[in-house]
């Protein structure tokens, strides 16, 4: 048996894992793929013989909420990734909670990578991770330390004063409802940017993140042949103020871009002219991200 053989089976066993994990865990706040495009990788290399491994592992977030009267408040965050070897190997996980101390939280990982190397050598183990989390972690927070809620009030806020652009690529965009929605749920989130319709479709939006992350959890709820997030930039705000906000954007408004296609049906867009718009507008680096394997 190649060595080959198993590294595919492996990526099929954590492709079925986080299918498993995206149909029990169905919203964002529960489970959130950080890295789309490892994750992109991966399926390609499981569907195609002769793909290459992927280039980088697959990362993503469960959040738990532990199972104790008083601990409603409390939410303790598994930072995971999947080393190409898993579940050969076991996955690399970091929990996190803003109530937990450096020193409780060094004790609490460290427990937990006991736990799995005791119990999950070889298998999947993502969902025994989160029981495990879920059952002992509110138990390593120091009990007066519990009422201080002030750190986590603190984190929701840094969060509006970042200013994200994501660039999505879809395998096209036709569908005119669709393409009505990008620009209505864009107007309406104050974001700006571009939609390229056609084949592949290229969608550009910018703004707060709170309003992005919105954008794209409304986006990629409908049915798409393929969709991810190509590229994402996130910038720091001074203030966060409105005109903080203008200072960073690269496009004024929102607006469909059709590049004169040359196509006999007329939908694929000239990707010559998408450069030199892109070009223009400060972001010729990102054409790369989007078409540079393709090598158009």
């Amino acid at each position: 048996e190649t060595p080959e053989m198993t590294n595919r089976e492996e990526a099929e066993i954590q492709i079925s894992e986080l299918d498993l994990l995206s149909s029990m865990f169905p919203y964002e706040e529960e489970f959130t793929v950080t890295d789309q495009v490892a994750l992109a990788e991966l399926k390609y290399y499981v569907e195609n013989e002769s793909a290459e491994m992927p280039s980088s592992k697959v990362q993503f977030i469960l959040n738990v909420k532990p199972e104790v009267s008083n601990a409603s408040m409390v939410e303790f965050s598994m930072a995971c990734a999947l080393p190409f070897k898993y579940p050969a190997v076991l996955p690399e996980i970091t929990v996190r909670s803003s109530l937990l101390s450096r020193a409780q939280q060094i004790n609490l990982n460290s427990d937990l990578k006991t736990y799995l190397m005791e119990n999950c050598s070889g298998e999947p183990c993502m969902l025994s991770a989160r029981e495990w989390v879920k059952e002992h972690a509110a138990a390593y927070i120091d009990k007066e330390l519990s009422s201080s809620s002030v750190a986590t009030s603190n984190a929701t806020h840094s969060e509006d004063t970042m200013f994200t652009r994501l660039w999505i690529y879809s395998h096209h965009i036709y569908n005119k409802q669709k393409r009505k929605n990008i620009i209505d749920w864009a107007k309406e989130l104050s974001l700006s940017g571009f939609c390229m319709p056609g084949k592949p479709g290229v969608v550009c939006v910018e703004g707060l993140q709170s309003s992005c992350e919105e954008f794209w959890s409304r986006i990629r709820k409908l049915t798409w042949k393929r969709i991810l997030i190509r590229h994402r930039e996130d910038i720091s705000l001074e203030g966060g103020g409105p005109a903080d906000v203008q200072k960073q954007r690269k496009f004024s408004t929102l607006e469909e871009k059709c590049f004169d296609a040359h196509g006999a049906r007329g939908n694929h867009m000239d990707l010559g002219q998408l450069y030199r718009f892109l070009e223009e507008k400060g972001c010729a680096d990102i054409f790369q991200m989007y078409f540079g394997v393709e090598g158009h």
